[in-house]
């Protein structure tokens, strides 16, 4: 498991690197850094559940507020929000926010339930 904790600290911290240009740049590395401190930490052994817990809320409570936007996406037939970095339509940045949560979500779901 140190292994996998190793590995996904390495990957939130490139997603942490990546955000310098985001219009929202500082929440998302703070989020990013946040998440590979967690598994950083978790490889060492230094798990708490709630740490993880706290992500969670967090990351529940901002995806809340996407979430009008992503049910938008949806009924519009869900078009297309991989064809180009540049954000041309509001939808396409928010739905990609509200899946970036997603996968934070499901990160510190599965820190949780290894520290149980």
């Amino acid at each position: 498991m140190k292994i996998a904790n190793i590995i996904f600290s390495i990957l939130f911290t490139l997603f942490a690197v990546v955000q310098y240009n985001d219009p929202d740049s500082a929440l998302w590395i703070l989020l990013y850094a946040f998440i590979a401190a967690v598994f950083g930490f978790a490889s060492f052994g230094k798990r708490n559940k709630w740490v993880a817990i706290g992500g969670i809320g967090i990351c529940l409570i901002w995806l809340a507020t996407l979430l009008p936007d992503f049910i938008n996406w949806l009924q519009m037939g869900m078009p297309n929000i991989a064809g180009s970095m540049k954000t041309e339509e509001p939808h396409i940045e928010y739905t990609r926010e509200f899946l970036g949560l997603g996968i934070c979500i499901l990160a510190l779901v599965f820190n949780y339930r290894r520290s149980r």
